[in-house]
This record gives structure tokens, sequence and C-alpha cells, in this order.
């Protein structure tokens, strides 16, 4: 697998699924973050694999980021990054976390939308906002590069789902309230793209494959989470400045807003 060499990430969501899975892909990469931050709601690490699997040791792997909705979790997880990474900035964000309830358009709620809606979406935003400053500096600190992953750049897991041309799998699954959130969050990803992108900051959207399983059935998603991890880091190791505000999937294809 073609390896991706970063110096700083931070992932959020990493108390289990496909935020547990991308860690412990960065984590076995030839050449590992040298800081890499993992943010859950769960910062004991009770949930969390690498307290029973044989990974590579890398240091601060907690984040005292607990809740991405949450303004003063987010200050507070700027402010430990910044003492462990120092002038040299923070290379990549990885807005992972996410959540769903399950509904039909006939079912679906204005308390679900806010939820939904306040976790895919604002989430991302608040994160991608207050983790700026060191996304520049990092940026800036190989201002002689073109803009990847390596340099400086803002992630966010999507799916295509939230594709308002392909409006997939609608009669399997409606799920308004994840769609919309997913739609928007799309729409951020451009709307970071268009401003951060003259700093130097990569922003693209990403849809990991349906690898959990679907609310209230048992059986496996068409991707295996290996697949997917190893799918994503592939992509995230070429992206460049050509891909900033795409939207993409796991196996490298470009999708339809």
């Amino acid at each position: 697998m073609e390896g991706l060499s970063v110096g700083s990430v931070l992932l959020t969501g990493c108390d289990g699924g496909l935020g547990l899975g991308l860690l412990k892909g960065l984590l076995e990469q030839p050449s590992p973050p040298r800081h890499l931050f993992a943010a859950c709601l769960d910062p004991q690490g009770k949930h969390l694999a690498w307290d029973r699997a044989p990974l590579q040791p890398v240091p601060k792997l907690p984040c005292p980021l607990a809740d991405v909705t949450d303004p003063n979790s987010i200050k507070a997880a700027v402010r430990k990054v910044r003492e462990e990474v120092g002038s040299a900035g923070l290379n990549l964000l990885i807005n992972n976390v996410g959540t769903t309830r399950r509904s039909t358009l006939a079912t679906e709620t204005a308390e679900n939308m806010t939820l939904v809606y306040t976790t895919n979406t604002i989430g991302p935003l608040q994160t991608s906002q207050a983790f700026l400053p060191l996304l520049k500096e990092a940026a800036e600190a190989k201002r002689h590069q073109g803009m990847s992953c390596s340099r400086a750049a803002i992630i966010n897991i999507s799916s295509i789902l939230g594709s308002i041309e392909a409006a997939k799998a609608w009669e399997e699954r409606q799920d308004v309230c994840y769609r919309c959130s997913k739609a928007a969050l799309n729409m951020l990803t451009k709307c970071l793209a268009l401003e951060y992108g003259s700093s130097g900051i990569l922003c693209v959207s990403v849809d990991p494959g349906c690898v959990t399983p679907p609310l209230g059935q048992g059986t496996q998603g068409p991707v295996t989470e290996e697949e997917s991890v190893q799918g994503v880091l592939r992509l995230l190791a070429r992206l460049s400045a050509a891909s900033n505000g795409t939207f993409w999937d796991w196996r490298g294809q470009s999708l339809p807003w």
C-alpha cells in the first residue's frame, strides 16, 4: 500500500468503527505520524483497541477533544495539540465523527434533524475553524510544497448518501436527517476549499463506503473495514491541489455533489 507520510494528524470519532480503523491504519503506515491525536468520547480509552492490540507505539494518542459540538472541548484540544506540535502546526485534520437516526421521510423529526446536523455538520465546521491557525502554520512551514495531506489538509468523512445528484439507496435507507447533514457537510467542504485554499490548505470530502451494518440490522455492509481504511489512506496519499474542494470515495473514484 502506498504510504501516507504526514507529521501530525488529528482524527475525530476514534471510539470505534471507521475512526478506530483509520487510527490503526495510520499507526501501521511505513512512517507513522510523529504526532497522532485520537479524539473520542471516551478519553480514558477503555473502548480503544490500542490497549489490547500490539500496534506500533506513537506518542500522544489521546486528545481532550471529547465533543465536537462543545466549543470548550474544541478549545482544550487546540491548546493540547499546540503544546505538542509547536510552530510546526497541524498537518492533517480528519473530521470523522458522525451520527445518524434511523428514519423515513414520513417519520423524520425536528429533534432528529437538529441532533444529527449538529454533530455531522456543525461539529466539523467548529473543529475546522478552531484548528485553522495550526493548519495555516503547517501550510506555511511547507510553503514550497504543493497542496497535499502531508502539508496541510482538512478531510471531511462524508457519504454517497449526501450526494444530491446520486441520491443512492433511497429504497433501502431513507434516513433524511443523515442525508441532509452529509449534503450540508459536502457544501461545507466546498466552502472551506474556497476560503482556505489560498493558504495552502487542501479540503476534500471522502466517502468511506458502507462499512458498518445498517441500524437495526445484523448484516455487514458491502465494504470491509480493512478495505475502506486502506482505500481511504491510499486516496489521502495522492490528493493534490487539483483535488481541492472535491468529493471522492474509498476506491479513489470521483463522486457527484
